[in-house]
């Protein structure tokens, strides 16, 4: 196999699979990047059997064939060889030399005949504006958990009905819910499938090269699909939790604020908490107060003049949750729905008329209990 390609295209798709390579692979040739020249394309894929990944450059070949090198290694070398120049590689019996400028490589090569094969991507199920399906994981990632011993927990539900798509993440104290138009193939599509959630919000923010991603649900697998990049991942096949009944219907108190203010002020008086301490939010009229700590640790209060609505309330939460929420609200003034100072609060963004767009996010995280 011997071909020759632009750097930056080289190094872009090495740099985008290897991403997806496991840090500390079961067995030494899941680390590697698979490179396939057929014709004058060349193919750079990964696999670990639950993720893979595949983008595909043109190249100027003399010589098909496939080689297996670690990933690792490969991004590393592409990504420092001299920029604007062409790239050569030729693989001579075990071994790989990469040539770029005056810069030149040798790497041994794995063994190919040990690589699982990867899975077929299964067929369109619809598109869906890129960005807009990048903001909404983003914007639900954020609330699933971490922990691996809970798994329900660590994916992103991805529920289809027609045209509309709902994602939801929950790790049990915050839950996050967007919804967004998409263009399925059926029209009448109804299905729902959980996708981890930190493979699903890598694939969705680095899918890239056009306006549009391809979904593709079938066989255990989600494949998405854009701009020469796919990738599919295996889905959960655990029960996930059923989140609409946690959302309030009705609140008795509300806030509106500018998002920057308000994390700003969240960030400032949680500098005194450690952890297990939480931050309290005292709504009065206008006006909305944030305490934490005590006269032992240190104690931290601002006030903020805001919109308030309802019945006074005294609640408190981890300050954490709150500046995740913010963060990618995407809008610039909030509204804090609250009941009581015992349930759920959620976060709506507000639009430059103050009015809640209530399908496009809800982010709801779980009051912590005051004392007394």
């Amino acid at each position: 196999m011997k071909f020759r390609v632009a750097r930056e295209d080289l190094a872009d798709a090495v740099a985008w699979v290897a991403k997806s390579l496991p840090a500390r692979p079961p067995v030494p040739v899941l680390g590697g990047i698979l490179l396939e020249v057929d014709g004058s394309t060349l193919t750079v894929a990964g696999f670990d059997y639950e993720v893979s990944t595949r983008a595909q450059v043109s190249v100027d070949a003399d010589t098909a064939g496939r080689v297996l090198v670690s990933g690792r290694l490969l991004a590393e070398i592409t990504r420092a060889l001299p920029s604007a120049r062409p790239v050569e590689l030729a693989v001579d019996g075990s071994r790989v030399t990469i040539v770029g400028g005056s810069a030149r490589f040798t790497l041994p090569t794995m063994p190919v005949e040990d690589y699982p094969s990867l899975p077929e991507m299964p067929g369109a199920s619809g598109t869906v504006d890129s960005a807009a399906l990048a903001e909404a994981v983003n914007q639900t990632a954020v609330a699933a958990g971490r922990d691996d011993t809970l798994p329900m927990l660590t994916g992103i539900r991805v529920e289809i009905e027609g045209e509309k798509l709902t994602l939801a993440a929950t790790d049990r104290f915050r839950l996050a819910v967007r919804e967004l138009t998409w263009t399925p193939d059926a029209p009448d599509m109804s299905t729902a499938v959980l996708v981890p959630a930190r493979t699903l919000a890598d694939a969705a923010k680095t899918l890239g090269g056009s306006k549009e991603v391809t979904i593709a649900l079938g066989d255990g697998l989600l494949g998405l699909e854009s701009g020469g990049r796919r990738t599919t991942v295996r889905l959960l096949d655990v029960e996930f939790v059923k989140y609409r009944s946690l959302l309030p219907s009705e609140h008795t108190t509300t806030v509106d604020v500018a998002v920057s203010t308000l994390a700003e002020a969240i960030k400032r008086v949680a500098l005194v908490t450690d952890r297990g301490h939480h931050l309290r939010m005292q709504v009065t009229d206008g006006a909305l107060t944030l305490t934490a700590g005590g006269d032992d640790e240190g104690r931290a209060e601002e006030d903020l003049a805001v919109s308030a609505d309802g019945n006074e309330l005294l609640i408190a939460f981890n300050p954490s949750y709150l500046v995740d929420g913010l963060a990618v609200l995407r809008s610039g003034n909030v509204r804090l729905a609250f009941t009581t100072p015992s349930r759920p609060a959620l976060l709506l963004p507000l639009d430059d008329e103050g009015n809640v767009h209530e399908s496009a996010y809800r982010y709801l995280v779980m009051p912590a209990r005051l004392p007394g």
